[in-house]
């Protein structure tokens, strides 16, 4: 798994709306690392690609990495907080990095644990 999706899931010109990258970390972890602004209309995408890489891919652990995309709407907040209780389902350590203050006390506030947080800029 790895290179950049564009937000139909699709290869494609990373300079057209949103971009979800995929990578493998080195420990085996994936990192999804979305680009550009997180709207309602990459709810879907967002939501399928966190939702697959969960049940389907089941890494050890599962990084969104939001260092690009400081802000999510609510729906995009809600998708990332309900990965985190699914993964706790199938065993995936599920953590959100690079968030923005702003961002962590939003995820926080809809039921995200603190300590998912990492690395708050």
């Amino acid at each position: 798994m790895g290179g950049r999706l564009n937000a139909t899931g699709t290869k494609g010109d990373p300079m057209r709306g949103s971009v979800l990258e995929v990578r493998t970390g080195t420990d085996g972890s994936v990192v999804i690392h979305p680009h550009g602004s997180i709207g309602a209309d990459d709810a879907v995408e967002l939501r399928q690609l966190l939702v697959h890489t969960v049940r389907r891919v089941r890494p050890l652990r599962l990084i969104v990495d939001l260092a690009d995309s400081p802000e999510l709407d609510p729906i995009n907040l809600g998708s990332v907080v309900a990965a985190c209780d699914l993964g706790d389902d199938h065993q995936v350590a599920v953590f959100i990095h690079n968030a923005t203050v702003s961002l962590a006390d939003r995820l926080t506030a809809a039921g995200l644990p603190r300590q998912r947080v990492r690395g708050i800029c």
